[in-house]
């Protein structure tokens, strides 16, 4: 089937060839068909054979090219990232790393955070502190707006913002590096507030204008069942839709991830605390590893940005 369409005085072929391999008995055949068919709207030949491999998906996946070679521009990721900055000591902190940027312009890690009683945002400066500790990177922290009435949040008994972080717009998001999400958990989800802004990205969605940026997530529940790891689960699929990296923490903390003699908060996915009733703040471990989260995220963005 051949469907041809015309945009803007430039016509756009699209051809889908159905075939069997008993019908047509080669790869060849098929090839030569759709080149005919290229031409008969125009097409030249080398624009034939251009339209025929991504049409039938040679070399991308659908059906492999023999003749595309493997790229070699850019080394795996895990190559990247060896003998680099997301090393360890034996504290489970992250190290610094030694490469100067090739830019002298400071990379920015935007911190965005929704905190109802101020569990997420101790978190949020924290991780700053760690972001801001590796050279050439500053870590940013943003608010984002709140959907509930002064007087709805008054009877909530919520804390007052902190007036000196601003509110970020999603219109802000692609002048950052990289990107850190924190937010408390609402029955195993995003709190309301940051799926309302997540929900005023589409046209940065519709361009893909953040995808490639590395993005991390990091948590609050109220109770140690109350969604560490699902929250973080299911906001990933916003990242996903962006065509964000996610970066993990994994268990690059060290041993301060298997303690277990005291209530912590966190998960490979990302740094986390308890709110409890609301009165319980995040301990020093909890806090440790939301620092260190911080300078894992600049390592890798460091590390992507400059590699």
């Amino acid at each position: 089937m051949v469907v041809g369409d015309v945009r803007g005085g430039e016509s756009r072929l699209l051809i889908w060839v159905c075939w069997r391999k008993r019908e047509f008995g080669s790869w060849a055949i098929v090839g030569e068909l759709s080149k005919i068919l290229c031409l008969r709207f125009g097409r030249t030949s080398a624009g034939a054979e251009a339209c025929f491999d991504l049409e039938m998906g040679k070399g991308a996946g659908c059906c492999p090219s023999k003749k595309r070679q493997p790229r070699r521009d850019s080394p795996p990721l895990s190559m990247a990232l060896s003998n680099s900055a997301i090393d360890t000591d034996g504290a489970g902190r992250t190290s610094a790393p030694t490469d100067a940027l090739t830019s002298q312009e400071t990379l920015k890690i935007f911190i965005v955070y929704y905190s109802m009683y101020g569990h997420i945002e101790a978190l949020a400066k924290k991780m700053k502190e760690g972001v801001d500790s590796v050279e050439g990177v500053q870590g940013c922290l943003f608010r984002v707006p709140e959907t509930l009435s002064c007087d709805v949040l008054e009877r909530m008994q919520a804390r007052p913002k902190d007036e000196s972080i601003p509110v970020i717009s999603a219109a802000e998001l692609p002048a950052a590096d990289g990107l850190v999400f924190g937010f408390p958990t609402r029955f195993g989800a995003m709190a309301t507030q940051m799926k309302a802004f997540f929900d005023s990205t589409g046209q940065l969605w519709q361009a893909q204008q953040l995808a490639g940026k590395p993005a991390g997530v990091f948590v609050s529940t109220g109770t140690q069942g109350g969604g560490q790891e699902a929250t973080a689960w299911t906001a990933i699929t916003q990242l996903v839709h962006h065509g964000m990296l996610f970066v993990p923490i994994g268990y690059t903390f060290g041993a301060g991830m298997f303690k277990m003699d005291e209530i912590k908060g966190g998960s490979p996915y990302g740094a986390g605390t308890y709110s409890g009733d609301g009165t319980r703040i995040p301990s020093d471990l909890e806090l440790a590893v939301a620092d260190h989260q911080g300078r894992y995220m600049a390592a890798v963005v460091k590390r992507l940005v400059t590699a």
